[in-house]
């Protein structure tokens, strides 16, 4: 046997509460966990560092959804996103989020997170979608990783890095009882007892393969495979509209944010091949991307974002924000191509598709409190079911998420797990590493990633879609060969078999929906007109009794902020209309 990896080591730790993902939500669900409950036992466990990992690991250029009173009140913010969204919301998760969101901020503020304020002193909002007021430029934005640390050790909360978390343990009730990690660079093994679970682990970006074919080319960070989604699945949590994909406008062959959205309050927009704007408003909905999609692929493509026309201190000032938060390779990439923004617009194109609630609404369901259908496992961040998400919402939720856990950590013993499930998982990771020769990781992972592109990549055609579910069915056969040849490859291994999963889920969840909405999101060509009397619900899925996906619908809650009839529609005007010649 040609295997480098040991034979397993198990250690087992208890904790009262561990959060798993260390990006942005499960940081501060860790934070605000010891802030309630000071004797609190937490756990936060990271597959990479929690110093520099998940999206914000090099800083955010912005808040996109900042709820700041002067500029909008909750109420606004809710209605707003109720329309973004066609109305599928979950409205008291989305006013809990926007009654935290400017609380959250004044806290970032207080622990040194930077935001642009004007000459007075206050947060300088700026306008970006359709309705409201809530983008807050961030120019400092890339010390934001390194202050969470600070304050994760100020606190003393236990990180444990380099462990990636595989499967949830449940007690003979269904009630969460820990989880089962495997070391990313030894692959020991790390069972962790726990009295309530916390699922940070961002989206599911690797799930589409960009167009450069590089699987680590993603929109997304990289590292969000869809393993939370996974977990949460074969823990018998309900998942929500998993059909509403995440689609994104991004620079051609970067596959990074072209940023029309940090762009647009300085003048920026998105435009056609004769520089003129054909939408309205740059703000991330599927009804913008497919206004977007229909302008690519019309004799009016590409698109492009456009900043010549704007003054030199201007351009200065956006080239300051973006190419210096978040994605600094962008001006590196700009400059070898040789885009100036003073010269010539930026060519754009659509990302690969995922599921993130922070840019979209598919995600693990979630209630108000972060709770999920399962006790004692919650859910935040761009996993959760929360609509519009982004940075500010994975804070705002998982500091609620924090909380929430820490009142049931409290009231709660430590649950008992069958050892037998332990056995079994540790026997299904470490499968691959008993075999001398079969397919890779990287090679099954791009076959799979491949099929997506090919098969439910929108507009999304039912012949299609059945196709997929063939072909994944075949992938999945294949497992019984990978090869994981060292404990890289282990890990890897185990994100595609995460990423296999999420490709089921979602062709799946597509074909269950029989109508179009979101734009983009879920255009079926075989039902291409928008259904409420059959289709105005949450989709939910779940694994049944016999380990397969099901689904059901679940009503939409009684609106507590209303939303006129003839609102509604607001998003479906995007498109600026051409003027017609005079007779």
């Amino acid at each position: 046997m040609t295997s480098a990896i040991p034979d397993a080591k198990t250690e087992i730790i208890e904790t009262d509460l561990l959060v798993i993902g260390g990006g942005t939500g499960g940081p501060m669900a860790a934070i605000k966990a010891k802030e309630k409950n000071p004797a609190l036992r937490v756990v936060l466990m990271e597959k990479a560092n929690v110093k520099r990992s998940g999206a914000i690991s090099m800083g955010m250029d912005g808040l996109n959804n900042a709820v700041i009173p002067g500029y909008a009140t909750p109420e606004q913010y809710v209605k707003e996103i109720t329309v973004a969204n066609d109305g599928i919301v979950h409205q008291k998760a989305v006013m809990a989020y926007a009654q935290g969101s400017y609380p959250m901020i004044r806290y970032l503020d207080q622990l040194g997170v930077k935001f642009e304020k004007d000459g007075s002193g206050e947060f300088n909002v700026r306008k970006v979608h359709h309705m409201g007021s809530y983008v807050l430029p961030m120019p400092e934005g890339h010390h934001v990783k390194k202050i969470l640390y600070r304050h994760l050790r100020r606190l003393q909360v236990a990180v444990v890095n380099r462990y990636m978390a595989t499967r949830l343990l449940t007690d003979p009730d269904g009630r969460i009882a820990g989880v089962i990690g495997v070391n990313t660079r030894t692959s020991e093994f790390l069972v962790v007892r726990a009295k309530a679970v916390i699922l940070a682990c961002g989206a599911a970006g690797r799930l589409g393969l960009p167009a450069s074919g590089y699987l680590f080319g993603t929109y997304e960070n990289a590292a969000n495979c869809g393993d939370g989604y996974a977990m949460a699945f074969h823990a018998g949590a309900e998942l929500a509209n998993l059909e509403c994909y995440q689609i994104n406008p991004l620079i051609k062959d970067y596959n990074g944010p072209a940023c029309a959205y940090v762009t647009g309050p300085f003048g920026g927009y998105t435009a056609n091949n004769r520089g003129q704007r054909f939408i309205e408003c740059d703000y991330w909905s599927g009804q913008m991307m497919l206004e977007f999609w229909r302008e690519l692929q019309s004799g009016s493509g590409p698109v492009f974002l456009k900043l010549d026309h704007l003054a030199e201190e201007t351009i200065s000032e956006i080239e300051t924000i973006l190419h210096s938060n978040e994605r600094p390779s962008r001006g590196r990439f700009h400059e070898t191509r040789g885009t100036n923004y003073r010269h010539r617009m930026i060519e754009m194109h659509i990302s690969e598709v995922g599921f993130c609630s922070g840019h979209s609404a598919s995600g693990v369901w979630v209630n108000e409190r972060a709770e999920t259908t399962v006790p004692g496992l919650y859910a935040a961040g761009d996993m959760a079911s929360v609509p519009h998400n982004y940075m500010l919402g994975a804070f705002v939720n998982g500091g609620i998420a924090g909380a929430t856990a820490a009142d049931y950590c409290a009231q709660t013993e430590l649950p008992t797990y069958d050892a037998v499930d332990v056995a079994r998982e540790q026997e299904r990771v470490l499968a691959p590493t008993q075999r001398e020769d079969g397919p890779t990781p990287h090679e099954m992972e791009f076959k799979t990633r491949r099929l997506v592109n090919d098969y439910i990549q929108p507009p999304k055609v039912t012949a299609k879609y059945l196709l997929a579910q063939e072909r994944f069915a075949e992938v999945r056969e294949d497992l019984s060969q990978l090869v994981a040849r060292d404990p890289h490859e282990l890990m890897r291994s185990l994100e595609l078999q995460s990423i296999l999963d999420c490709a089921d889920m979602a062709a799946a969840a597509s074909l269950y929906r029989t109508e179009s909405r979101w734009g983009l999101y879920h255009l079926r060509v075989d039902h291409p007109e928008t259904d409420n009397d059959n289709w105005f619900c949450h989709t939910m899925l779940f694994k049944d009794g016999s380990g397969r996906i099901a689904h059901r619908k679940r009503s939409i809650d009684p609106y507590i902020v209303p939303v006129d009839e003839t609102e509604m529609s607001a998003y479906h005007q995007l498109r600026i209309k051409t003027p017609v010649a005079a007779e």
